[in-house]
């Protein structure tokens, strides 16, 4: 018999199920709490302490510092596979074969050519504009390109939708970028690995060979992977809210890229950025700038320390300064800008005030700086994220709608004014 929970309100007793996930996470179901009460719900600003649906994807557990893709640890997924690897685990489940690897690959370079006509979508946006609105504009704008809705109970186009959006979506990305660089559009090399090829494509000058340090796309691989998927956060959530009504795979992502623009969600990685400038051009003092963090008086708020989930540190971050010292060091890159934020990052590892509340640096604070280090323009940081972040999108989607979920619709509790009498305008 399943345990069972009690809910008393004005002397009646109410009984709703508990459910418990396969690393005991427990819930209570009250999918029957309206009707059986007669109309009352729960109310939970930001969905704290809402479960929004079952998964089978990734499993977060922030007091821990664990995570984990389908029962992976990220820290072995991030030493030993490649982003392909993890994308198919993320969407299919399992791990590739070599021969399925192969085979993955291979689809989505065929499906990576990009419509001619969508180079006039681009060409009507100003050199200004932000990445992130080109993209999310070019993404939604596949669909009349693809017009044909997905049968998501047949396994074949569920799969050519899967490679198509895996292997257009570097280009739109990268072609935001050129865009805004006033580079010439380039088209990719089909010899090249896919996180490669992506690079190629970013930064390939016409009167230049391509040429680029395995320890840079080993970096590059990392960050993906480690942004790959994240259970439910705000564009996950939004991804599976919308194609909850049956929207498409191509404008619902569109949606998640929307979601993650926000400086809150994706774009901390470039608010980090922008912190750190602001700190130099104030004299570049570390010392003031912590203890300003410190003072409860000073709205002047750390950007990249803490997250609101993990409450140890976040285990990406721990696999991310690994790469971040090494790349720094690969490259021997001088830049004041990284070294306030290496000042940073000191102060807070030691400082008990970060230490004993566990705000530690965290994943965007460490991609910021590998992405500068880079030559990653800070505009480009958040396209990045969504780069890595779409095999998530990909299977949640895709979860989504196989489990035959309901049109996402939450309730609220009204605080607005009670009936009243309209009154002609004479007389307001």
């Amino acid at each position: 018999m399943s345990k069972m929970a009690t809910l008393e309100i004005d002397g009646k007793k109410y009984e709703f199920p508990l459910i418990t996930g396969t690393e005991n996470e427990t819930a209570i179901d009250i999918k029957t709490l309206r009707g059986v009460t007669g109309g009352i719900t729960t109310i939970d600003p930001g969905y704290k302490n809402t479960g929004s649906c079952e998964s089978a994807i990734t499993f977060l557990n922030g007091e821990e510092g664990v995570l984990r893709y389908r029962g992976y640890s990220i820290e072995e997924l991030a030493d030993k596979a490649d982003f392909l690897e993890v994308a198919y685990l993320l969407i299919f489940g399992e791990l590739p074969t070599k021969e399925q690897h192969e085979k993955f690959h291979a689809d989505i370079k065929a499906e990576s050519h990009v419509d001619d006509d969508v180079k006039k979508i681009l060409d009507g946006f100003p050199k200004a504009a932000h990445p992130m609105g080109v993209l999310s504009s070019l993404t939604s704008a596949l669909v009349a390109f693809n017009p044909t809705s997905v049968n998501v109970d047949s396994e074949e186009e569920m799969y050519q939708a899967i490679v198509k959006v895996m292997g257009k979506f570097p280009v739109l990305t990268a072609w935001a970028h050129r865009k805004r660089a006033g580079l010439p559009l380039d088209y990719g090399d089909d010899t090249l690995g896919y996180v490669e090829n992506f690079h190629k494509m970013m930064f390939n000058k016409p009167n230049s060979s391509y040429e680029v340090d395995p320890k840079v796309i080993s970096a590059i691989d990392k960050l993906l992977i480690l942004h790959a998927d994240h259970e439910q956060n705000c564009s996950t959530s939004t991804v599976r809210m919308v194609g909850s009504s049956h929207a498409g795979l191509f404008v619902s992502i569109s949606a998640g890229i929307n979601a993650l623009w926000g400086p809150l969600h994706g774009g901390a990685n470039q608010a980090v950025i922008e912190m750190l400038e602001a700190i130099k051009e104030d004299g570049g003092d570390t010392k003031k700038y912590m203890a300003k963090a410190k003072d409860k008086n000073d709205p002047f708020r750390l950007s990249g320390f803490g997250h609101r989930v993990y409450k140890n540190f976040d285990p990406r971050a721990k696999i991310i300064k690994v790469a971040a010292d090494d790349v720094l060091e690969r490259l021997g890159i001088e830049d004041p800008i990284l070294d306030i934020a290496k000042g940073l990052e000191k102060e807070a590892l030691e400082d008990p005030y970060f230490v004993d509340r566990k705000l530690y640096p965290n994943v965007d604070f460490y991609s910021g700086i590998i992405y500068r280090a880079l030559g990653i323009p800070v505009e480009m940081f958040t396209p990045m994220f969504a780069l890595g972040r779409l095999p998530g999108w990909i299977a949640q989607w895709k979860e989504m709608r196989l489990r035959k979920e309901p049109i996402g619709r939450p309730r609220q509790v009204y605080i607005g004014e009670t009936q009243r009498s309209f009154k002609d305008v004479s007389k307001r």
